[in-house]
C-alpha cells in the first residue's frame, strides 16, 4: 500500500507552488521575519506497506482466531455443561510457586475442605499452551475431578498461553465441568468462552467450586427443624383424626356383650338342632309307613298291569294300522311309477337305441355310417349297424302309414 501525507504550516505555499524558504543562520530584517512567519513547511511521507506489531498484531491474532473457533461451535452456550454441587476431588491446573495455587487452597479449605489435585504447569513462555492442554486431558482421563484452569493477571503477553488453539480445543473437548479463572476480572482470554464457567479471579474460581459449609450446615439445620416440625404436625393431625373416628364407634365392651350373646344362643340352638331333626324324621316316617301296606300295593299293581295290557293293545292296532296306511300308499306310488317307465313305451312298440357306449340316440343325425348299435325292445336287446345316412324328411310331409320311419 503506498501512502502520500502531506503536513503544511500556515500561511505556505502548496506543493509545487512558488515561494522560498528563509536560509538558517542569516540575519533578517523586519519583513523578512514577519515573511518566516508567514511561510508554510511541506512533508511527505510514502506508505509501501502497513503491518500491526506488537499489542495490536497479538489482538488482531486474537480476534482472528476468536472468529474462527466460534465458527466451528466451540463457543456455543449450548454444549456447557453444570458444575457438580459439590465434588469429591479439585483439580489445579496452575504454577505451583505462585500466589494463585495458595489462594485457592485457602479458600477452598475455608468454604468446604475437598480433596485437592495440583497439576504443575507453566503458564507463560513457549511450550506452556501445551502443558495446559495436557493438563486438561489428564484430568479427563482421572474423571475423578472438577479441574480449575488458574492463572493471575498479567498483560496480554503473559495471558497468551491461554488464546493458544491447542488449549482452547482441549478446553472444548473435556467431558468433564471446567471452570477457567485467568487474570483479573477484566482479562478474557479464549479458554474462557471455552470452559463451562468462567471465573472473574482464581480466588472466585474457588468459591464457585464448592459451596459454604458453614451455610450447608444451618440450611441441614433448618431442613431438620422443619422436617420434624411437620412430622409432628402430621402426627398430630392424625391422631386428631383417629380421636374422632373413635369417637363415632360404639363401645368395644358392648359389642362383646351382643357378640358374646349372639354365641350363646347359636351353642343352644346347636345342641338342640340334632335331637329335633332327628326326631322329625322320625315322625315324617312314621307317617309314610302308615300308608304302606301289602293289599295296597297288590291292587296298586293290579291297576299298574291293566293299563299296561290297555296300552299294548292300543299299541298293536296303532302299528298294524299304520303299517296298512304305508303299505298302500308304497304301492300307490309303485303303480305310478311303473306308468311313467319307458318300459310300458317299448311294449306298445318302441325301441331305445344307445350306441357302443350305452348312451340313448335321440336324432338320426347323430348316426353315423357303420357305427355299432345296440336296440332294447320290452322283451330283450339286439345288435345292429348302421349301413347308411338316413333321410330327412321333408317339411309338411305327411305319414299316414302310422308306422315308424326307417331308421337302418
Amino acid at each position: 500500500m503506498r501512502t502520500r501525507c502531506w503536513t503544511r504550516s500556515a500561511g505556505a505555499a502548496p506543493p509545487g507552488g512558488s515561494g522560498s524558504r528563509p536560509k538558517t543562520g542569516s540575519r533578517s530584517s523586519p519583513p523578512a521575519r514577519s515573511a518566516r512567519i508567514r511561510g508554510r513547511s511541506r512533508y511527505q511521507i510514502v506508505v509501501e506497506r502497513l503491518e500491526l506489531s506488537g499489542a495490536g498484531a497479538l489482538l488482531a491474532l486474537l480476534e482472528a482466531r476468536k472468529k474462527a473457533l466460534a465458527a466451528e461451535g466451540l463457543f456455543d452456550e449450548a454444549r456447557k455443561r453444570e458444575l457438580p454441587y459439590l465434588p469429591e476431588t479439585i483439580g489445579v491446573v496452575t504454577s505451583p510457586t505462585g500466589a494463585v495455587i495458595r489462594d485457592i487452597l485457602h479458600r477452598i479449605e475455608d468454604r468446604f475442605p475437598r480433596r485437592v489435585l495440583v497439576w504443575p504447569v507453566t503458564v507463560q513462555g513457549a511450550g506452556a499452551a501445551e502443558e495446559i492442554a495436557a493438563a486438561i486431558a489428564g484430568f479427563n482421563r482421572l474423571d475423578a475431578a472438577t479441574p480449575i484452569v488458574a492463572r493471575g493477571g498479567g498483560s496480554l503477553e503473559d495471558l497468551w498461553a491461554f488464546n493458544e488453539e491447542v488449549v482452547v480445543r482441549a478446553a472444548a473437548a473435556s467431558d468433564i465441568p471446567l471452570i477457567a479463572a485467568v487474570g483479573h476480572e477484566t482479562d478474557v482470554t479464549l479458554i474462557d468462552l471455552a470452559a463451562d464457567l468462567r471465573a472473574p479471579t482464581p480466588t472466585a474460581a474457588a468459591e464457585i467450586a464448592v459451596p459454604v459449609r458453614a451455610d450447608l450446615l444451618e440450611r441441614t439445620h433448618t431442613l431438620e427443624h422443619r422436617l420434624g416440625a411437620s412430622f409432628r404436625r402430621l402426627i398430630a393431625e392424625r391422631r386428631a383424626r383417629v380421636d374422632g373416628l373413635g369417637r363415632g364407634l360404639p363401645a368395644a365392651r358392648d359389642r362383646l356383650t351382643t357378640a358374646s350373646q349372639r354365641l350363646d344362643d347359636w351353642s343352644e340352638r346347636l345342641a338342640r338342632g340334632p335331637r329335633q331333626l332327628l326326631a322329625l324324621k322320625h315322625q315324617q316316617l312314621a307317617h309314610a309307613t302308615g300308608h304302606l301296606s301289602a293289599d295296597r300295593l297288590a291292587q296298586r299293581l293290579g291297576q299298574a298291569r291293566q293299563a299296561s295290557d290297555l296300552l299294548a293293545v292300543r299299541l298293536g292296532r296303532a302299528g298294524r294300522a299304520a303299517l296298512s296306511e304305508r303299505a298302500a300308499r308304497i304301492g300307490t306310488a309303485a303303480r305310478l311309477l311303473e306308468s311313467y317307465s319307458y318300459r310300458g313305451v317299448l311294449a306298445r312298440g318302441f325301441a331305445v337305441v344307445r350306441d357302443q357306449r350305452e348312451r340313448p340316440v335321440t336324432s338320426a343325425a347323430a348316426v353315423k355310417p357303420g357305427a355299432g348299435l345296440s336296440l332294447e325292445f320290452h322283451d330283450g336287446r339286439a345288435a345292429a349297424r348302421a349301413t347308411g345316412r338316413p333321410k330327412r324328411r321333408k317339411a309338411g310331409r305327411d305319414e299316414d302309414d302310422g308306422g315308424q320311419a326307417p331308421l337302418l
